[in-house]
Formats: structure tokens, C-alpha cells, sequence
């Protein structure tokens, strides 16, 4: 029986679903600055919970998708305060960015734990 991938990827899967029609709505000067680092910011993410998710060491990719994450999410407020995305969007992007974090953060904990009970 093959194994279901964390619950992490597929909320990234989600959350990038509805964001890149968001970033395509950015204004042509925003689109390919912000909008791009924002898009390959969140496939790095996606990439690193992917790289998790089959190593036995999972630690590093999920600090460097946290990382990324963090990055990300202050690339979305700049788009906000450029005005390249309205406050409801934002606020609903900013929500979704911070449910990923803390997905990040709990899987990332549950490793420490089971590292540090291992030795």
C-alpha cells in the first residue's frame, strides 16, 4: 500500500493553487519582481516538504522550507503595502501563509522530539 504524503504537501498544494491566480493579477510592474520571487519562494517550499517527506533526516528541509516561508510571507506583505493586492486577499493569503508555518513548525517539533528520544 503506498504511503499518503503528509497533510503539509497537499495544503501546499492548495494554498499555491490559489495563489498563483492571485500573483497573475498583479500589476505588470509587480507581477515579474514580486510575483515571481513569491511563486518560486512557494515551489522551494513545496520542494523542500517533498525532500522531507522521503529523508531520513528531515530536519534540514523543513528548517530550509520554513525558511522560505518566512521569506515568502514578508515578499506578501511588501505586495500589500505596494498596493499590488487588495486587504481581503492579503488577509486570506497572510491566513493561509501562517497555517502552513505552523504545520512547518508542528512537524518540524515532532522531529526534534523523536530525535531527542532516539539517542
Amino acid at each position: 500500500m503506498e504511503q499518503q504524503p503528509p497533510k503539509v504537501i497537499s495544503d501546499c498544494h492548495l494554498l499555491l493553487e490559489w495563489l498563483i491566480p492571485q500573483l497573475d493579477k498583479f500589476p505588470r510592474l509587480r507581477r515579474y519582481t514580486l510575483g515571481e520571487r513569491i511563486e518560486s519562494g512557494m515551489l522551494a517550499v513545496l520542494e523542500n516538504l517533498i525532500e522531507a517527506a522521503y529523508s531520513r533526516t528531515k530536519a534540514e528541509p523543513l528548517k530550509r522550507a520554513n525558511l522560505k516561508l518566512d521569506l515568502v510571507r514578508h515578499l506578501w506583505r511588501l505586495s500589500f503595502r505596494l498596493q499590488a493586492v487588495p486587504a481581503k486577499r492579503y488577509e486570506h493569503g497572510a491566513r493561509l501563509l501562517h497555517a502552513l508555518g505552523r504545520q512547518i513548525g508542528g512537524w518540524s517539533r515532532q522531529q526534534q522530539r523523536e530525535q531527542g528520544g532516539s539517542r
